[in-house]
């Protein structure tokens, strides 16, 4: 058994017996767990030896690839408390990533060594009300200009996941007249105690897993010396390709894992309620809805590790990100409505999480690029590698 496989056989023990007994603790949140069932959960995967699977080892993680990952963060997906328990849920997982391949040794040690510790909460702000950027990122109008030896930062940003409670935030800013390609952005470090910038509100929106929730922020006037900028000022696209990719998959890995735990709460209905004479487990409808959702998991499994490949091999992977988050979005989706309609009523309730976990995985289909988005973008290549005889 690789390292990988045996890490997550432990996570699928802890999360079964340590995670979803703390699971009744959460059903009331709106914005994401409170900070002590966090630090709680946080605090038992550190001992257990799994805590952030996916950092450095240099940083005090396990150091696993992307195909490492992958099992690992299903097994935490099987909860919704999970990845927050392993330190791996998002935006702090997709933002780690980030701080280690872009930051300097000093931004490493200042953000991405107490993020990766658990010690605190980030947010990515790039997401901006219209007109700015939303699913078309050069639409972005948040500016950052150059004061002296400062940057002086001016704009609203709209559904950031984690902001409130954040320690900091990675902000997106244009920096010049016109974006052109893949340059004309900064991504710039900025303290959530900076006077400049503040959360706004908290804005109710239909799945509420994140810590932190998803908040207006407004940035005015906030000013930060020049060691704020992230990499190399006007390259924020590049750096921002850096981190989506990967952090489209991970989403993929993660709500997998939700998959299962539903598909699962369906078997144990299906196996135990009877209708028409027989278990609904022997009715051919029955089936049927059971091994399509089998199908969809086992596709996107496939999906997520051709994608996983690429990446652990020095590749962008920017289509088979795409292809794996349109079609992990969607069978998920499929996989939690197929498996709240095996159990009927029950499954309707909040009796069972499913509706819940409905609510939850829906908006998978919109962040991180909506599936339009995203097909768009496939489509554009296929024609393109055509007219290449590719």
């Amino acid at each position: 058994m690789s390292d990988a496989a045996a890490i997550a056989e432990r996570v699928r023990a802890f999360v079964r017996d340590v995670v979803i007994p703390l699971e009744a603790r959460d059903e009331a949140a709106e914005h994401g767990p409170a900070p002590e069932l966090r630090e709680q959960l946080q605090a038992a995967a550190r001992e257990a030896g799994l805590f952030a699977p996916h950092v450095g080892t240099a940083f005090g993680g396990l150091g696993l690839d992307v195909r490492g990952q992958a099992p690992v963060f299903e097994e935490a997906g099987y909860s919704l408390l999970g990845p927050l328990a392993l330190n791996c849920s998002a935006p702090d997982e997709g933002n780690m990533h980030l701080l280690e391949a872009v930051a300097s040794p000093e931004q490493q040690e200042r953000y991405l060594r107490p993020l990766a510790a658990g010690a605190v909460r980030s947010a990515f702000a790039m997401t901006e009300p219209a007109p700015g950027a939303g699913s078309d990122p050069t639409m972005l109008m948040t500016t950052a200009r150059r004061d002296g030896g400062d940057w002086v930062i001016d704009g609203r940003k709209h559904l950031i996941t984690g902001a409130l409670g954040c320690a900091f935030f990675i902000c997106m800013a244009r920096s010049a007249e016109e974006i052109r390609h893949d340059e004309g952005a900064t991504m710039l470090l900025v303290p959530a105690d900076n006077p400049g910038v503040r959360v706004e509100r908290l804005i109710p929106t239909m799945d509420r897993a994140f810590s932190g929730g998803h908040a207006a922020v407004a940035f005015e006037n906030c000013r930060v010396p020049a060691d704020a900028v992230l990499g190399e000022a006007g390259l924020g696209y590049r750096y921002a390709q850096v981190r989506l990719a990967p952090a489209r998959l991970t989403h993929c890995m993660r709500w997998l894992g939700l998959a299962r735990r539903a598909l699962d709460i369906a078997l144990d209905r299906a196996g135990e309620r009877s209708a028409f004479g027989a278990p609904l487990l022997e009715h051919g409808m029955v089936q049927a809805l059971v091994a399509d959702c089998v199908i969809d998991i086992e596709a996107s499994r496939g999906l997520i590790r051709t994608c996983a490949e690429v990446l652990d091999a020095g590749g962008r992977g920017a289509h088979e990100s795409s292809v794996a988050k349109v079609f992990v979005s969607e069978a998920v989706g499929r996989v939690v409505d197929r498996s709240l309609q095996i159990c009927g009523g029950l499954g309707a309730s909040d009796d069972l999480p499913l509706a819940r976990y409905a609510r939850e995985v829906r908006a998978f289909r919109i962040y991180d690029g909506p599936s339009e988005t995203h097909r768009w973008s496939i489509a554009r290549r296929a024609a393109r590698r055509r007219q290449c005889g590719q």
